[in-house]
């Protein structure tokens, strides 16, 4: 009897997981639709010394000589920030010498709203552009300060892919970035 019970155990137990798979809400592909989402974002920028400043995109802070120079950043990045104008900054990311994202940020006259026109270039050279608008929540004048964004333009097509993964998993797949996280 408990020979016959285990493969008849273990099939039930193999289609219970599969149609789980199946029937599970959260598989399937989704499509950012710009209207119906909000992008929130923060960013610190503090002026350290001279043209030094720390940034902190999320990830910890990153100090930088403001000189439009690529220099060593987080999780084995360059960053570079070159001062345009006292009102305009670019800011660019690389890594291995690949360009990861572009991001010009313009200061308003009241220097209380940053706009952030943002390209991300995914590993297939496909680009994706946000333009944020912030707002000043601490600092009182030039970049140096916190800003939370308050508006986004999305500028391109995002969708997520959601794969079952082993027996009780998911995997989230960003084609754009041919990135998978289990």
């Amino acid at each position: 009897m408990t020979k016959r019970t285990f493969p008849l155990l273990l099939v039930a137990s193999l289609a219970a997981g599969a149609l789980w798979a199946v029937s599970d809400p959260f598989v399937g592909e989704w499509k950012l639709i710009p209207s119906k989402s909000k992008l929130t974002d923060q960013m610190k920028v503090e002026s350290v010394a001279g043209n030094k400043y720390a940034f902190d995109f999320g990830g910890g802070p990153e100090t930088i000589a403001a000189d439009g120079t690529d220099q060593p950043a987080g999780f084995g990045t360059t960053l570079s920030v070159a001062i345009a104008a006292p009102d305009s900054w670019k800011v660019v990311r690389k890594k291995a010498g690949r360009v990861l994202l572009t991001a010009n940020w313009k200061l308003s006259k009241d220097a209380q709203t940053l706009t952030d026109d943002f390209t991300a270039i995914g590993s297939n050279g496909s680009p994706s552009n946000v333009k944020y608008v912030y707002k000043r929540t601490a600092g009182t004048s030039g970049f140096a300060g916190t800003w939370e964004s308050t508006s986004e333009t999305v500028n391109f097509v995002f969708v997520l892919q959601v794969r079952p993964y082993e027996g009780d998993g998911l995997s989230f797949i960003d084609p754009t970035d041919e990135v998978t996280k289990t």
